[in-house]
């Protein structure tokens, strides 16, 4: 498993000129990592990727 320090985070371009409102995220072979931007030593979030995929149809929904 990769460490915290090892993934590839990355914010939505959403995210407002300063960047620091939103959460990131990092893709793993099996799980994506999900933990908010402000505070980066806070607990994540991990989910399968069809839970992401839910969760992104969900909320990108009109």
């Amino acid at each position: 498993m990769s460490s915290i320090d090892e993934r590839a985070w990355f914010k939505s371009s959403y995210s407002g000129s300063d960047g620091d409102a939103c959460v990131e995220v990092a893709r793993g072979a099996q799980v994506i990592h999900v933990r908010d931007s402000k505070d980066q030593r806070s607990p994540e979030l991990a989910l399968s990727p069809t839970a992401w995929a839910d969760f992104v149809t969900y909320v990108t929904q009109d």
